[in-house]
């Protein structure tokens, strides 16, 4: 929050105090320093954390960066942060890490002001897990899960407001692990309805058959390399080896719990000929699916 002095009329006042119903969270600075030090937290430590709900004035302005790597969430509202004079609009759904050491300056909206969660992170692993691992652009990215993903922020600002003890800490590692990671996963995974989700429901639902790209891409409206992009962003590969990866788990089930005969499970899973599906299982796996079929799992 930042408040000028000889502010001219037309600016917007901006909060110097706290929201109403805010919760906050800081880590004394030791606890800290030696949270890095230890096993488990040093790799990843939550230094501050915290809930602004409908925050009118908020305003940050950082001219050379936080030490530490900053997420925000917006749930509601909306706002807009500048990294290094490039600036994003964050609506709800929206979600942005700011690297440490990055001049930047964040805002609520004046007309519709944000409701975000936050949090600052440490540690020799937060660089890699707030990149683009799976190809995701940043600093900015759209959420499927908000829910899930506020949940997350939610228990970690619980678990520290109660105690600060090196079990906590440790604790609220964890989660902030997983949030980075379910924010990487939901940024290219498909949304509900839309054309890449559509055709991998397709896809789904033909296990036992096969269909060429163009065909597929007919489908839900769109061009085959398009298409064929959207598969390799989300899943690492393209279509036929996201519907192959569809008939590898459905062939693996009726291996686990039936006793079918392989040339039956071949033809469940859209393969005429036995040897060719053993020979692609064994590509994929391994081992044929006699083999597979007898190893002791769980």
């Amino acid at each position: 929050m930042d408040e000028s002095a000889n502010r001219p009329q037309s600016q917007p006042h901006y909060r110097i105090d706290g929201f109403d119903n805010q919760r906050l969270v800081v880590v004394p600075r030791p606890q800290v320093d030696a949270a890095l030090d230890r096993p488990g937290t040093r790799r990843l430590t939550v230094t501050d954390a915290g809930y602004f709900p409908a925050a009118a004035g908020h305003r940050r302005v950082r001219g050379h960066g936080a030490g530490e790597t900053i997420v925000i969430l917006c749930v509601s509202g909306s706002g807009s942060v500048s990294i290094d004079g490039e600036e994003h609009a964050l609506t709800r759904g929206a979600c942005v890490i700011i690297p440490p050491h990055r001049a930047h300056v964040y805002q609520a909206s004046h007309t519709d002001p944000w409701t975000i969660w936050w949090m600052h992170l440490r540690g020799s692993d937060v660089a890699e897990l707030s990149s683009s691992m799976l190809g995701a652009p940043r600093p900015l990215t759209r959420l499927r899960s908000v829910d899930r993903v506020s949940a997350l922020f939610d228990e970690i600002v619980s678990l520290l407001e109660r105690r600060l003890s090196q079990a906590h800490l440790l604790s609220a590692s964890g989660l902030a692990w997983h949030l980075l990671t379910r924010i990487e996963a939901d940024s290219v995974l498909p949304a509900d309805g839309s054309p890449l989700e559509r055709a991998m429901r397709y896809l789904e639902a033909r296990v036992d058959g096969s269909i060429q790209v163009a065909e597929l891409a007919d489908l839900v409206g769109m061009s085959p390399s398009h298409l064929s992009a959207l598969f390799r962003r989300a899943t690492g590969g393209g279509p036929g080896a996201f519907h192959t990866g569809v008939k590898m788990a459905r062939a693996r089930e009726l291996l686990d719990t039936t006793e079918l005969p392989i040339a039956d499970v071949a033809t469940a899973v859209g393969y005429a000929d036995p040897l060719y599906f053993s020979r692609h299982f064994r590509r994929v796996h391994g081992v044929n699916p006699t083999t597979y079929r007898a190893q002791h799992k769980g």
